[in-house]
């Protein structure tokens, strides 16, 4: 089943939310943060860690990404 997203810009408060979150991460991590639309019209903001490589149902609902801010290189 493919998702069919429709973004009207009547839930930009969650959007920013995410947004917000994923920001405030970014530069604590290895990782990248990514906003992910929801079925329901919302947005959630998660770490690629925590998903190793990210899942089929999950990267084809990114609708944004921040780099994560932390390096091994010196």
């Amino acid at each position: 089943m493919t998702l069919q997203l429709h973004y009207t810009g009547t839930n930009n408060s969650a959007y920013l939310d995410a947004l917000e979150i994923a920001e405030r991460r970014a530069p604590h991590s290895y990782f990248n943060q990514h906003i992910i639309a929801e079925r329901d019209n919302s947005f959630i903001a998660i770490d690629e860690g925590d998903y190793n490589a990210l899942p089929a149902h999950l990267a084809s609902r990114v609708i944004h990404t921040i780099p994560g801010g932390m390096h091994d290189e010196f």
